[in-house]
């Protein structure tokens, strides 16, 4: 069930009224709950177990931790934990990748064998959830939170349906003291919600699925383009890719808060960054934050020698550049990633001097850049056809070669002049549409939504980040 399919909302329209009308705050949770995994069931009913399972294991888990004074046996429990959430995530994710990947390192050792795949559907969303649970029982193993006792409040922190499928990855510590409060309808703000709603439908349904139909052939093809059909797809790519995933954070957001929760904002103007180290830390920021709390820090963080931390900085990004997909154009992503971190730390003393406006638009244009170029990795089906797009992109226009169309730069022009206004001055424009009388504001809502429903394809195309 998608946020911008038809069936999403008679089925969020009963969620919402039916959730309201209880004047128990437990009975609210419990059918927020059925809802939730009513959602996650439409997809496949039999994940459904894998859901409770990873729950259950979590939960009992972290109470053993809290009952524990001994710390071996706290490093047991804890790493049950991992074992099994990074086994179920193993299995279903990176049984055939780790399997066709071993078997093609003995080949190129002149051993011949013929590896054994297996028919795995995929659980949607499964790397958000098990890095949930697992953020909880580490952060119960550290006594950075004590876990709760309350089975219906922790089942639901996992199966929460607006962030499921595809984040924002929220901490326990977070949202488990929302559970135990009462919601009251009169704290939801609702204009924002509804307005939060439309911006990020519209980013999804209207520039992300019209920009997909355009350049999905490039990249299925690239042999058969030039080199300005690259360069078109791979910055509209890095447009798809920010719009698509940006836009379900919105609407996951809304849809929380309407319910009278509240998600962490996973998205600051990313594009918008003048260097590497400040894109990780605007984009995908709930997983960028989980990476640099449970795996950077885990592995030394900033402590020790320099190619200590060279090192824990690039084997933070593999191990994100993994976490998107079974592919190694994915475990390349994250490693050119790495790289430009690597780079911009050891750059830092020297980069003190590029100031004022014209060191911040070479930062930006350096940065864009490079995102860019490691999204065509990240886009592309596999690594030839990944090679063969770069080399598509980087070399000279051909005599035959299409040049960019002006509509293409105006496009692109008015998607950044729309970017930077709302970076500076969305919040006005919040404040102004809190001030409208509830007339105006629906005449306005209902003009938003007719634009949006009149750009939107008729076909309806998954999130991106659902295959993750």
């Amino acid at each position: 069930m998608l946020f911008t399919e038809w069936v999403f909302y008679p089925f969020f329209a009963l969620c919402f009224v039916v959730y309201w009308a209880f004047p128990s705050n437990r009975v609210r949770k419990v059918w927020l709950l059925a809802c939730s995994y009513f959602f996650y069931g439409y997809w496949d009913w039999r994940f459904l177990l894998l859901i409770f399972a990873s729950t259950l294991i979590d939960y009992s888990v972290a109470l053993a931790l809290q009952a524990s004074e001994d710390p071996r046996r706290r490093r047991l429990w804890v790493t049950l934990s991992l074992l099994a959430n990074l086994g179920v995530l193993g299995f279903f994710k990176y049984f055939n990748f780790f399997v066709s990947s071993g078997a093609g390192m003995l080949q190129l050792l002149g051993v011949e064998v013929a590896p054994r795949t297996l028919e795995i559907i995929l659980p949607v969303g499964i790397s958000f959830f098990t890095f949930q649970t697992m953020s909880y029982t580490i952060d119960v193993y550290r006594r950075a939170m004590v876990p709760t006792r309350d089975f219906l409040d922790f089942s639901l922190y996992v199966g929460f349906f607006p962030q499921l499928v595809a984040g924002p990855i929220v901490r326990a510590r977070i949202f488990l003291p929302q559970l135990a409060a009462r919601r009251s309808f009169a704290e939801v703000d609702l204009r924002h919600s509804l307005l939060l709603f439309l911006s990020g439908y519209f980013k999804k349904a209207c520039v992300a699925d019209n920009i997909a139909a355009g350049i999905d052939p490039i990249f299925a093809n690239p042999a058969a383009h030039g080199a300005a059909d690259a360069a078109i797809a791979a910055v509209a790519y890095s447009i798809q890719i920010y719009c698509d995933f940006a836009g379900y954070t919105d609407m996951a957001i809304a849809v929380a808060g309407l319910l009278g929760y509240r998600l962490q904002k996973n998205f600051d103007f990313p594009n918008l960054s003048t260097s590497i180290a400040e894109f990780w830390a605007r984009w995908h920021m709930s997983l960028s934050t989980w990476l640099r709390d449970y795996v950077y820090v885990s592995l030394g963080g900033g402590r020790g020698s320099r190619a200590m931390v060279y090192r824990n900085l690039m084997l933070t990004m593999l191990i994100g550049g993994l976490w998107h997909g079974a592919n190694w154009t994915f475990v390349l992503w994250g490693g050119l990633h790495g790289l430009a971190l690597v780079a911009h730390r050891a750059a830092g003393p020297w980069l003190t001097w590029v100031r004022g406006w014209w060191g911040a638009l070479l930062g930006w244009a350096a940065t864009f850049s490079w995102v860019v170029l490691c999204l065509v990795v990240f886009r592309c089906e596999d690594l030839t056809t990944a090679g063969l797009f770069l080399g598509r992109l980087l070399a000279a226009a051909a005599p035959g070669d299409a040049p960019l169309p002006h509509t293409w730069w105006l496009l692109v022009a008015a998607l950044g002049a729309l970017h930077l206004a709302t970076r500076h001055w969305g919040a006005r424009g919040l404040a102004l549409c809190e001030r409208m009388s509830p007339w105006a504001f629906g005449v306005l809502l209902g003009l938003g939504a007719s634009v949006a429903l009149f750009f939107t394809p008729l076909a309806t195309t998954p999130f991106i980040y659902f295959q993750f």
